[in-house]
């Protein structure tokens, strides 16, 4: 992918694109899937492709994710028209389409006629502890499934372990932060994202991202007084966006996330182009920090869609 004639913007995502995809291919095959916080069936396939590319990584099969959001010139470049979108890349170039490949079964058949065409590098990077991939991800779904369920503190708990399996998962990073966030212990949640930014391989991980989110989520909070002047301001003035956005910062700061997403939706129906596109980004910042298996992520997601494509 050439970087003659890009923008700043687009070269560093050919760069970052070459860092954590293309560089990974040229001994493994790499399942790239294209997808997007908001995507249903993106959200549907997920499970299935983490589970597969684990199952499949001591044959040299790695799982790599690309936001269209976050990464639009990289989506154009391979013509992304829907998503989900998956391909396979082996020395930087598509070896073949996976999307229609929904079933575990399918992509396991898919796979084994790519691979025994292949010279693939087999043996997989499980870190410094040695633990397969496998079991870690089993853990990391387990403590989502945790903060889901409410349990701050015994998330973080195990969040911690799987940190301490493999420092080099993102994932556990960006989950122990996160955990920390929802338990209150914001100056160690800011701790454990330092920690993890100290180690190149994951500082630039788009996981880690969602935990800086949830930081920056957690430091918008107010006193009582404020967040009811807020309030007044947002709800006299409802042409006033600006002030509806800062008052849904506010509200979810303060644990009211059905009246932060409230004015955030309103905001994306009356002007989703607003500052940016701001509030829909906002939206999807939450869905991060609070977790995308959450009920409530889930819900709210839908209503986004709604919205979003009628």
């Amino acid at each position: 992918m050439a970087s003659m004639g890009l923008s700043m913007d687009e070269q560093k995502a050919v760069e970052r694109f070459k860092t954590d995809v293309v560089e990974p291919s040229m001994s493994k095959l790499v399942i790239l899937d294209f997808y997007a916080d908001w995507c249903g069936p993106c959200k549907a396939l997920a499970p299935m492709l983490e589970k597969v590319a684990a199952e499949y990584a001591d044959k040299g099969v790695v799982l790599k994710k690309i936001d269209v959001d976050a990464e639009k010139f990289i989506a154009a470049q391979f013509q992304v028209q829907s998503i989900p979108a998956v391909y396979a890349l082996f020395q930087g170039q598509p070896v073949a389409d996976l999307t229609n490949a929904r079933s575990e079964s399918q992509m396991k058949q898919t796979l084994d006629q790519i691979l025994a065409q292949l010279p693939i590098e087999a043996g997989a990077d499980n870190g410094a502890s040695g633990q397969p991939q496998q079991d870690v991800a089993q853990f990391i779904e387990m403590a989502e499934r945790v903060l889901v369920d409410g349990d701050a503190e015994r998330a973080a708990g195990v969040f911690m372990q799987v940190v301490q399996m493999a420092p080099d998962n993102a994932a556990a990073h960006a989950g122990l932060v996160r955990a920390l966030v929802q338990a209150g212990r914001v100056d160690e949640a800011r701790a454990a994202l330092e920690a993890a930014e100290t180690q190149p391989a994951i500082a630039t991980d788009p996981q880690l991202e969602q935990a800086r989110n949830a930081l920056e989520l957690a430091g918008n909070k107010v006193d009582d007084g404020e967040l009811a002047a807020l309030r007044e301001k947002a709800t006299s003035d409802p042409d006033n966006l600006q002030a509806r956005y800062d008052y849904a910062e506010a509200a979810f700061a303060a644990g009211d996330r059905d009246a932060a997403a409230d004015e955030l939706l309103a905001l994306v129906e009356k002007d989703r182009e607003w500052n940016d596109g701001a509030a829909r980004a906002r939206l999807i910042d939450i869905f991060g920090a609070v977790g995308l298996e959450d009920p409530w992520v889930v819900s709210t997601r839908r209503r986004l869609s709604k919205i979003l494509f009628g």
